[in-house]
């Protein structure tokens, strides 16, 4: 991966990528953590570039991968990595807190994802990755517009990997089960207020510089889809496919924090 340009949002992979010597492009919507992560980045400043970004905004999405594109003239990597939870019945969730979720988790990373492609496709070369969640596989209660936005990652990318293989482009589905990260304080509650508090699944999940050693090993080897992280959460991916029975009475007397 070495001097390949990788257009990212997420601090602890960034730095995973910028110490193998990649050329990087690091996005989000927070200024103050985008100049943050790059200026913790080593090498010289022309290797890595700052471009503001924000998934609600699909609208946006060709201008930026414009810029990205003037600034290396290729991607090698895009990394879809950005996101926001909730923690919400379905009953009480609000119509357009689901819209803003199904905008952020999914829209914004289509967009961009179809932003970036026409690139990688006359290139004939090129590898997608999308951190979806072990929430795109099962699903847990207060989870339902965050569970409907990864699934529908995984309905599309899957798609879009048998469209474009024969391109030599790579598509990578990263799949967490839980991530000690901040998803739960910034959660929306059901009328689009933060949540506010570590949950204790979270809490309890995998390290996020595990979760990046992880993803970029999954990268090298191009897989297809990795379910990451421990405990009962990654293994509901197993006891669904293998004993569904006994994961849907599981799913109905699990505890989840609200």
């Amino acid at each position: 991966m070495d001097n390949r340009s990788i257009l990212r949002n997420w601090g602890g992979l960034a730095y995973r990528f910028n110490n193998m010597g990649a050329r990087l492009i690091l996005s989000s919507n927070e200024d103050d953590e985008l100049a943050r992560v790059k200026e913790n980045c080593a090498g010289q400043d022309d290797d890595t570039v700052a471009l503001p970004l924000d998934l609600s905004e699909a609208n946006t999405m060709e201008s930026k991968a414009e810029e990205a594109l003037d600034r290396f003239g290729h991607v090698d990597i895009l990394v879809n990595n950005g996101g926001i939870g909730v923690r919400a019945l379905a009953k009480d969730t609000k119509l357009e807190v689901d819209r803003k979720i199904m905008e952020i988790d999914y829209f914004g990373h289509v967009a961009l994802t179809k932003a970036v492609l026409p690139s990688m496709l006359e290139r004939k070369t090129g590898h997608i990755v999308v951190t979806t969640s072990i929430a795109g596989i099962i699903c847990v209660p207060l989870r339902s517009a965050y569970c409907a936005a990864k699934h529908a990652l995984h309905g599309f990318f899957e798609t879009l990997r048998a469209e474009v293989w024969k391109d030599n482009i790579r598509v990578t589905l990263i799949c967490p089960a839980a991530v000690r990260t901040n998803i739960s304080m910034n959660a929306l509650t059901e009328n689009g207020r933060k949540f506010g508090k570590m949950d204790r699944v979270i809490e309890e999940g995998i390290s996020p510089e595990e979760c990046a050693e992880q993803i970029v090993k999954a990268i090298a080897k191009e897989k297809e889809e990795v379910v990451l992280g421990k405990g009962l959460p990654r293994w509901g991916v197993y006891i669904k496919r293998y004993l569904p029975p006994l994961y849907y009475r599981i799913l109905r007397n699990v505890e989840v924090d609200k």
